[in-house]
């Protein structure tokens, strides 16, 4: 057992712990039945008593097992006798035949941010941990990420007005086992976990030969926050670039010089703004070969126009960029019956 074990989740260690919680109006825990989940509940439970914090508890039952409906009912007798208030939140209708854990997690976090609106709750609490962080960050090592996915998950993100709070990052979960059982708490142990259909368990076998030759979860961890430091310095030159060139159209000779992780950024920022996408949904590999064809045509001194993720990139011959809506498309045979331009 690491140092951060059972017998060290002492009550000043788990104020610390869940500090970021304590400006939220009410907390939502995020309690799948999990050990993880588990024992951030029942740490909760024990700060919000010491502290007359309020947090509620939700279960999302996304329906995949027979079982998931048994282990929310679990969930909420647990709630019941810690004097937490629990819901249940079913992601109904069809589920798709692709993508499965991609589009659940999605659902997840969209009932939860949900609820908590509902019920008045200005941050959510998952049991997200160390090992889940060196999962992610080699996940995001093989798909090719740069230095913004390879950050891996933060302490603290948003879902709109809501703060996505990870207060266990840091932690083992093996200490979070631990821990349950220490309380005397039951848990349950998802079968997809253990599926080598689904990536994760995959990446849970790949990283325990890494940490065979020394590359473990915490070292996993440390590189990600490295990754995130340097990613807040190239933010904050994205920003003072954006500054600089001011609105569009801008200098495209004043863009194209900067390095080409900030052009990269500073295309993102407007593609995204334009376009109504989410800044990281647009992939890093569109974004090098856009500002490729930028460079090559500006350098020849012909315009240039491209279409990404809803937004048209356009050059000048004379050098000025700007970003636009992309024009909406005509469905096919839209034209048919329609008399030919007239030819001058």
């Amino acid at each position: 057992m690491s140092p951060a074990g059972a017998s060290n989740f002492s009550p000043a260690r788990i104020d610390s712990l869940l500090a970021p919680l304590a400006d939220a109006k009410a907390t939502l825990i995020a309690v799948s039945g999990g050990p993880d989940s588990t024992a951030l509940l029942l740490m909760a439970a024990e700060w919000a008593a010491r502290r007359g914090a309020r947090i509620v508890a939700a279960t999302v039952d996304h329906g995949l097992r027979p079982d998931s409906a048994a282990e929310a009912a679990s969930v909420a007798d647990l709630c019941r006798r810690l004097g937490v208030p629990h819901a249940t939140l079913a992601w109904s209708g069809p589920k798709p035949a692709t993508r499965l854990m991609e589009r659940a997690r999605e659902a997840r976090y969209r009932l939860l941010a949900a609820h908590a609106a509902a019920i008045g709750a200005d941050a959510i609490a998952t049991a997200h941990h160390l090992d889940d962080q060196a999962e992610t960050a080699l996940f995001r090592l093989i798909r090719g990420s740069g230095i913004a996915g390879l950050a891996a998950m933060a302490a603290t993100t948003r879902l709109g007005p809501i703060a996505l709070v990870r207060p266990l990052l840091g932690i083992a979960k093996a200490d979070l086992v631990a821990f349950c059982r220490a309380r005397g708490a039951g848990f349950v142990e998802d079968p997809s976990n253990l599926d080598p259909a689904y990536a994760r368990p995959r990446l849970r076998r790949l990283l325990a030969a890494l940490a065979e030759e020394g590359l473990d979860a915490e070292r996993f961890a440390r590189f990600a926050r490295r990754a995130a430091e340097a990613d807040a310095a190239l933010a904050r030159m994205t920003a003072e670039v954006a500054a600089r060139l001011g609105p569009d159209p801008v200098d495209a000779s004043a863009l194209l010089s900067e390095p080409a992780a900030v052009v990269q950024r500073v295309l993102a920022r407007r593609i995204a703004d334009i376009g109504g996408r989410d800044e990281s949904r647009i992939g890093l590999e569109k974004l090098e070969t856009l500002a490729a064809r930028l460079a090559d045509a500006l350098a020849a001194g012909r315009p240039c126009a491209a279409n990404v993720a809803g937004a048209l990139i356009r050059l000048t011959a004379d050098g000025r960029l700007d970003v636009v809506r992309e024009p909406a498309r005509r469905p096919p045979g839209s034209d048919r019956g329609r008399a030919p331009p007239e030819r001058r």
